[in-house]
């Protein structure tokens, strides 16, 4: 098996899915955003404020770069990771992009009370939807398959792990 890489939006299920779905094929589970803050030693939100979308950026790229020279597993990525072309590549040549879509009124749902999330401010709707919008084309262009994240974890997972088997 070679990496799947899971993208998409915030709330998209990512990190959820691609942990439960890895435990469950015996396979290894990587987080970009979890390796960027261990070897950061602060938070995503730390490093916005400290430095910029820039260096985390830079970071992520890193952190993808890195992940790639791992044993194969399933990976989640920051929702923004399709925006640098070079981790594109990356991912693509490595192994398979599995966008995890999702409408973003369910994404409002899902992310207004949880966690810290630096690109939202305290219009967080708006904020996701302009997200959306501006991030889709990126999703798209990246991905070798989507698949319906709308639905409960487990019929996510199943639908992962389907996609696993043809690795």
């Amino acid at each position: 098996m070679s990496h799947l890489w899971l993208i998409g939006m915030m709330g998209s299920g990512k990190s959820t899915v691609g942990d439960l779905a890895a435990a469950r094929r015996g396979c290894p589970f990587y987080d970009t955003d979890e390796r960027v803050e261990a070897e950061a030693q602060m938070s995503i939100a730390e490093i916005f404020a400290r430095f910029g979308e820039a260096e985390f950026r830079a970071r992520e790229r890193k952190a993808v770069a890195g992940i790639a020279l791992q044993p194969a597993g399933i990976v989640a990525t920051g929702g923004g990771v399709v925006l640098d072309p070079v981790n594109v590549a990356t991912m693509r040549a490595d192994g398979i992009v599995v966008l995890l879509s999702v409408d973003p009124d369910i994404l409002v749902l899902r992310v207004v009370d949880g966690g810290e999330r630096p690109l939202l401010s305290d219009g967080a709707e708006g904020a996701i939807h302009a997200i959306a919008r501006e991030r889709d084309e990126f999703y798209r262009a990246a991905a070798d398959m989507t698949i319906d994240a709308s639905g409960t974890v487990l019929e996510v997972i199943e639908q992962v792990e389907a996609v696993c088997e043809r690795l």
